[in-house]
């Protein structure tokens, strides 16, 4: 037989199995010697990498090797100023790559400040206050409102205790403790509720246990070991550059020997055949290209700042953009994580309530007509017994936004206490009927506590004319004590058949997912005592039901319909029952008419070939573990998907970081998740993240234009070599001409570039394929067949020159001036011909001043080399006339303009059908 796990063990088993004693736990002695053999209850950080290892590694990057060559030719060549250009990109990307790094790492630490830096434990008979890293299993601890629990504990005695454990479970409602030992099988973690775990919060009542595990053995424990051992996955982008930094270095070096060997047997000096050709080595690796990426990164970065959401790995902000599946927590993410009440059934009648959150300013509505609550006996006696058997509080307090003109900052609503009471509060609030306004009339005397076995909760208060018991709890064991009811106006009997229109109205509120309670209330008799319960809460009237739920963020659902718009599916995973995480799903237009969902204990039965198989039909998963959200997320990246895990708490966080991008949320979000994730939402705003997504499309797609204008301009001037030494011409290009143009054009306008202005239709297109090549999508082709016509033009122009003044002493030269000429604003031209898939004629060429600017600022570089007698020696130009620039931009117009015209005459492709996951049928789920 295998062993009991804790939560199946009776009180007694517990204390045997730890071997402590209820009433005096272990002596300081025993507790000594099992923290010297178990070790502290602390969180393990594992092997950490030292600085230095960690600032070194960021030298290993292909791309960043193929720069350091770039150098020593650079070196080589006397070019010193390109050489100490290289190195600084090479030292800035190293200290970029480091910070980055060093922040990810501190997930464990901020883990670790969530256990109580205290604890109070019995220790020999006597109650001690011990630092929480002392304690030991079989220390019995002391709980009380407000404690954060310091370990995992089996309870042996719990009061009225409440708990709020979503930061580890996902669920959004403290849950109700005690100590009677489960039965069955294997049990999820929100079900084990005669267990405390480390790190969560007692929000009511007093308790006593008995810890059971610490440290790395406690559920915290257990998920600061996943994200120790879960990988950081390479981002697309990492991917692609590495992938394009080994083609160029292949393809640079093999064209530039081809260069070389042919001008040689052609008849050229091998010496100045050698020059050229390490000039145009230089001039094919796009040495700024890092550079150019992490500018576009980081002004994308700064965009995204101002649409609240706060990168913190830098390569990550262009993975959004091939997301296709986003896996978002339900509770504070796809919700307010606000209990608040919708809905009222008062005699027969189902009255709605509107407003959001904690903010008192709704109403009460019939039909769509406003309740007045002074006309409504009935609605009146309800709210006040809202507020009087209550015990949480509803207060303001002022926002930090700025004050606006006149304008005091937004008011925000917070309650302090348990989230269903408070959303009792709120509701009594939107009425008119306050605590405050009740504090003068009525005086508590004595509070029978809420708690998991009565399933209710009582208060006698004293008032002008007497006393009165005002009773909440679950409607099916408040219906039990109920003798009458408040019906028209008036207390009558409360008969079966009653009683069964309760229940329906309860069963009604229950499918739509809304958490009901009952209210009721009775006058007592000045002879009778407070004593007994049963006495106390028996032969009450009956008032009404009330269903609250934590409902959906108002932006959420035009967020979730862009998302699919785009090609994007979108997963709740929770921990929050089935039937309640259904009903959100579908009020959001998450969950399709057949759409699949799981829970915890049928996604464990399925293996992960099984779990592969019908992943892409799934929409929810509820009452889920970390380790289940954990394979949830390997799965779909095992069917391919690029994946984005939302979420704010601690169980949250192994998935976030194993996740493509891990995003969290920043309000409520832990230090644990936000330091796991790679992106946070500033306001907590499932809609920020279609921002961040459009952002992260926007960017990879301006750097393929960049990629495609520096990689379609080398093409260009290798070929112009290349071909000239095939032909048998004198060189078309010195070897300083080379370097200018590739100073000239490289720059600013490939910069201008990465700031470029999305196309309009970018979100109605499908993600692209996480294992697409950077040269996809016809990037290759375009590359290619522009970088030929920018070479034959600039051969074409140099060889009419030369013709042309064959007789002429400076023939050479100026032929070459001409070619350096054409070659420059045959890329300046180029430039605007990549801001759009299509054509240069899709797009106003004005509509980018950065690039207008840019291109003007390296105009304005050439020239001087022209017209500047004391540079002309250097670069070995001569001055052009008017005919000459006739020719010059003629011949560097026909790349841009030929292809530009094939464009427009041709037709649209037609746009492929969007999908957004499951593209599969539906499939039966395999439940064991």
């Amino acid at each position: 037989m295998s062993q009991k796990q804790w939560y199946q063990m009776t009180a007694e088993e517990i204390l045997e199995q730890t071997g402590t004693h209820p009433a005096g736990g272990l002596t300081a002695e025993e507790a000594r010697e099992r923290l010297a053999t178990h070790g502290a209850n602390e969180l393990a950080e594992g092997e950490g990498v030292s600085p230095i290892t960690l600032f070194l590694n960021q030298f290993k990057d292909f791309m960043v090797l193929v720069l350091v060559g770039a150098t020593l030719v650079s070196g080589l060549l006397g070019e010193y100023l390109d050489a100490i250009t290289i190195i600084a990109i090479i030292i800035m990307n190293g200290i970029l790559g480091f910070v980055q790094e060093f922040r990810a790492e501190r997930s464990l630490r901020a883990l670790k400040e969530l256990s109580a830096p205290l604890a109070k434990v019995l220790r020999g008979g006597v109650v001690e206050q011990v630092p929480a890293r002392e304690l030991v299993a079989g220390d019995v601890v002391i709980l009380e409102s407000g404690d954060r629990i310091p370990a995992d504990l089996r309870f042996l005695e719990a009061f009225g205790t409440y708990v709020e454990e979503s930061a580890l479970t996902g669920e959004s409602v403290s849950v109700a403790k005690h100590t009677e030992a489960l039965q069955g099988g294997e049990v999820p973690l929100g079900d084990q509720r005669n267990l405390g775990f480390m790190g969560t919060m007692v929000t009511r009542g007093t308790a006593k246990g008995v810890v059971v595990r610490t440290g790395m053995d406690t559920e915290m424990g257990k998920i600061a070991d996943l994200i120790q051992n879960t990988d950081a996955m390479e981002t697309p982008l990492q991917h692609r550059l590495e992938q394009l930094g080994k083609i160029l270095i292949i393809v640079a070096l093999a064209l530039t020997v081809l260069v070389v060997v042919a001008g040689i047997l052609h008849g050229q000096e091998p010496y100045g055949m050698f020059l050229a050709g390490v000039s145009l080595a230089v001039a094919a690796i796009p040495e700024g290209l890092p550079a150019i990426v992490t500018i576009a990164l980081a002004l994308g970065v700064q965009r995204m700042i101002q649409r609240k959401a706060i990168v913190r790995k830098l390569p990550s902000v262009e993975t959004l953009g091939c997301a296709s599946v986003i896996c978002s927590d339900k509770t504070g993410t796809l919700t307010q994580n606000k209990m608040t009440v919708t809905h009222l059934w008062i005699g027969g009648d189902v009255l709605e309530v509107t407003g959001d959150g904690y903010d008192p300013h709704g109403d009460i509505v019939k039909n769509g007509k406003h309740v007045d609550v002074r006309k409504n006996q009935m609605l009146r006696k309800l709210l006040q017994v809202s507020v009087l058997c209550n015990n949480a509080m509803l207060h303001e307090q002022h926002g930090e936004a700025k004050k606006k003109k006149g304008e005091e900052p937004p008011a925000v609503w917070n309650i302090k206490g348990d989230p269903t009471e408070g959303a009792l509060v709120v509701l009594s609030a939107k009425a008119g009927i306050t605590q405050q306004s009740l504090d003068g009339l009525y005086r508590r005397v004595t509070e029978m506590p809420f708690d998991s076995e009565r399933k209710r909760m009582s208060v006698v208060v004293q008032h002008q004319g007497g006393r009165m018991v005002c009773t909440k709890g679950a409607p099916d064991v408040l219906l039990s004590q109920c003798a009458y009811v408040l019906w028209d106006d008036k207390v009558i009997p409360f008969t079966p058949t009653l009683k069964q229109k309760v229940l329906a109205a309860n069963e009604g509120m229950a499918k739509n997912a809304l958490r009901v309670l009952g209210l009721a209330y009775r006058d007592m008799k000045p002879s009778e005592r407070c004593e007994q319960e049963d006495e106390v809460e028996a032969q009450l009237i009956f008032i009404g039901l009330t269903g609250m739920i934590d409902p959906p963020r108002r932006e959420v659902r035009e967020a979730i319909v862009k998302c699919k718009r785009a090609g994007i599916k979108t997963v709740m995973i929770t921990g929050d029952h089935q039937t309640t995480a259904e009903a959100i799903a579908r009020q959001l237009g998450i969950l399709p008419a057949d759409g699949l969902a799981l829970n915890g204990q049928q996604l464990s039965s399925l293996s992960d070939e099984e779990l592969d198989k019908q992943v892409d039909n799934v929409y929810v998963y509820a009452r889920v573990s970390p380790e289940h959200k954990l394979r949830i997320v390997k799965s779909l990246q095992r069917r391919g998907h690029v994946v984005a895990m939302t979420g704010d708490g601690v169980n949250d966080a192994p998935a976030i970081k194993a996740a493509d991008i891990g995003i969290a949320m920043g309000i409520s979000g832990t230090d644990v998740s936000k330091e796991a994730s790679a992106l946070v939402l500033s306001n907590d705003n499932f809609a920020t993240i279609v921002s961040a997504i459009e952002e992260g499309r926007g960017i990879y797609e301006n750097i393929r234009k960049f990629i495609r204008y520096l990689l379609a301009s080398n093409v260009g001037e290798i070929l112009t070599m290349f071909l000239a030494m095939m032909a048998g011409l004198p060189l078309p290009l010195v070897p300083i001409q080379i370097l200018w143009v590739n100073l000239v054009t490289d720059g600013l306008p490939a910069m201008a570039l990465g700031v470029d202005q999305a196309e309009k239709d970018l979100m109605q297109q499908k993600p692209r394929p996480a294992k697409e090549n950077i040269f996809a999508r016809r990037l290759g082709w375009k590359i290619i067949s522009r970088g030929i016509l920018i070479g034959l033009c600039t051969l074409t122009a140099f060889y009419i020159t030369l013709k042309q003044g064959q007789d002429s002493p400076d023939a050479l030269i100026k032929a070459q001036t001409v070619a350096f000429v054409t070659l420059v604003m045959a890329q300046l031209i180029h430039v605007f011909d990549c801001r759009s898939s299509r054509s240069i004629f899709h797009r106003n060429p004005l509509q980018n001043v950065w690039l207008v600017l840019a291109t003007v600022s390296s105009l304005l570089l050439m020239l001087p080399v022209l017209y500047v007698e004391a540079l002309r020696p250097i670069f070995k130009t001569v001055p052009l006339d008017v005919t000459d620039w006739i020719l010059v931009l003629v011949f560097a117009g026909i790349p841009t303009f030929l292809m530009g015209l094939g464009s427009v005459m041709s037709k649209p492709a037609k746009r492929k059908p969007l999908s957004y996951g499951g593209g599969q049928k539906p499939v039966k789920p395999i439940v064991r």
